[in-house]
């Protein structure tokens, strides 16, 4: 896999996944499961993205944040 999440899109991926969890998990207290497994599945697949650095409908709309620049960071 090539990465296309970068930069600013990766740090919102996952503060915005890190939120979604929190809100799943007051929605299994509240007792409303339909909304805790969405936001549940929707918060881990950001992160998901945020931590493998790809997303695949980035990669199917031609979409990269990444920085490219001519050193290597890792």
């Amino acid at each position: 896999m090539q990465r296309n999440v970068g930069g600013l899109d990766r740090i919102v991926r996952g503060v915005l996944g890190t939120w979604l969890l929190v809100v799943a998990g007051a929605a299994v207290l509240s007792g409303r499961r339909t909304t805790a497994v969405a936001t549940a599945i929707a918060g881990s697949g950001l992160l998901v993205n945020a931590v493998t650095r790809f997303c695949g409908g980035n990669f199917l709309l031609g979409i990269d944040t990444t920085e490219t620049s001519s050193c290597s960071c890792e």
